[in-house]
């Protein structure tokens, strides 16, 4: 974050400040006294289980030059300074808000069902070609982690790309109002959160909160399947691009891959071609790499800018990661899962080449937020495993539905259990994939039977 005085931020925030100098300055933000830097205006924010306004004084002793609280108790700060707000939540999204007007920069908006971090790292990737690039940490893509993001823009960036997730609707509208994205992305339309939306006509409606936000000289990308595509174009000033495999103004083709890479040819209309080598396998990675890929001619790179940025991507961990422990190919694709990613997923594990004798095992577990569409989506993921010819272990509480679906596929409800199984069960020379909702922490039971090497 560039420096801001203390007075700017109580404006900004619409807070009053009580306590200190107006003229000190904080260079960074945090949230979090247990990691706050030297420097830092922390905001005190509340939740279910904690309220950090009760740590305000103490971020002033922690190195925090500027505490923004709903309530304060210290004392006189001797070198800080004390801004009051009515919520701290609304004061963090001001902010950045305000912080955000401060910047002329391209800024990419990403949103969708699926491959949101990984078309986020993909985008990171191809605009460090040719910009300084602030982008999400992570999967910071909320409500707060937003105008974190936002707020983490430095002197010298020059682009940023911003990743959007949701869970209600009403929830993209105020994130693009934070980030204001020049270009955006939807990578996908899927059934995510559909517990909580109802239908996948209601999710697109508040994916497309970001399409409605764009300018007419913005640019849509869009996957070139997406069946909500005419739905989008109807609702956005902005050019509306589609992107695919051997299909869309940006495209794949001559595509190739192995058990640890997809390679392919950039086409994009009426520009030099440019050969990729994706560090990562998967038709679906390919697409969000497209659409990636887009952002960066739209903003004028070369099509060798583009594959250079491309094929040294390097992706958040728990997405399709690969690794190799005991001889065996292990897929970790942890990080969470819904029918789409799952089928996805599954997809990938099957077009992977295996030797002779050895086998694929998709180890799946259950899924989350689904509601009523729980117990058919599950069955059919199952189904749709066992046609692909994988051997399928459903595992946790909630995985039963997939094991029935593959036809009486082996459940074990235990992950402890499960690991122990597949530790003696898979050889060498057999491939192994992971995935389950996050709250499933699948990643325990791959870490336990297959030890990561890194």
């Amino acid at each position: 974050m560039k420096p801001i005085d203390a007075d700017t931020i109580a404006e900004a925030t619409g807070g009053r400040l009580i306590a200190g100098a107006g003229d000190v300055v904080a260079n960074c933000i945090s949230t979090d006294t247990r990691t706050i830097p030297k420097g830092a205006v922390f905001v005190a924010l509340r939740g279910e289980r904690f309220d950090a306004n009760d740590f305000g004084a103490k971020a002033l002793e922690a190195g925090a030059t500027v505490t923004v609280v709903e309530r304060w108790d210290g004392s006189h700060p001797k070198d800080g300074a004390v801004i009051e707000v009515g919520d701290g939540l609304v004061a963090l999204q001001r902010l950045a808000r305000w912080y955000r007007m401060q910047h002329e920069m391209p800024v990419v908006g990403i949103t969708g069902s699926n491959g949101k971090t990984s078309t986020k790292d993909f985008a990171t990737a191809v605009l460090g070609s040719a910009y300084q690039v602030c982008s999400t940490k992570g999967n910071l893509n909320n409500h707060i982690g937003v105008p974190l993001t936002v707020l983490s823009i430095e002197e010298g960036d020059t682009a940023a790309v911003v990743e959007m997730g949701m869970n209600h609707a009403g929830e993209i509208a105020p994130l693009c109002e934070i980030a204001r994205p020049t270009i955006g992305i939807i990578t996908n339309i899927g059934t995510a959160h559909i517990e909580n939306l109802g239908s996948r006509q209601s999710i697109a409606e508040e994916k497309g909160a970001l399409a409605r936000s764009l300018s007419e000289d913005s640019a849509l990308f869009l996957p070139a399947g997406c069946d909500f595509f005419e739905y989008f174009k109807a609702r956005t000033k902005a050019r509306v691009i589609s992107v695919g495999n051997g299909r869309g103004l940006v495209r794949a083709e001559n595509l190739h891959q192995d058990d640890g890479s997809a390679r392919f040819t950039l086409v994009i209309e009426h520009e030099p071609v440019a050969e990729v080598v994706l560090p990562v396998t998967g038709k679906h990675m390919v697409t969000n790499a497209l659409l990636a890929a887009g952002c960066g001619w739209f903003l004028g790179m070369e099509s060798e800018q583009i594959a250079r940025g491309l094929s040294s991507s390097v992706l958040t961990s728990g997405r399709l990661r690969r690794y190799i422990c005991g001889g065996v190919t292990v897929f970790d694709d942890t990080y969470n899962a819904n029918p789409e990613s799952m089928a996805a997923a599954i997809d990938t594990l099957a077009d992977i080449p295996v030797k002779p004798g050895a086998h694929r095992y998709v180890v799946l577990g259950p899924m989350g937020e689904l509601g009523s569409f729980a117990p058919e989506a599950h069955l059919r993921v199952g189904r749709l495993a066992a046609e692909r010819g994988l051997t399928v272990i459903a595992v946790g509480e909630g995985a039963e539905g997939i094991a029935r679906g593959a036809g009486g596929a082996e459940f074990i409800p235990d992950g402890q259990r499960a690991a122990a199984v597949l530790a003696e069960r898979v050889t060498a020379g057999d491939a192994v994939l992971f995935k389950a909702s996050r709250s499933a922490a699948m990643e325990r039971v791959m870490n336990k039977a297959f030890p990561p090497n890194d």
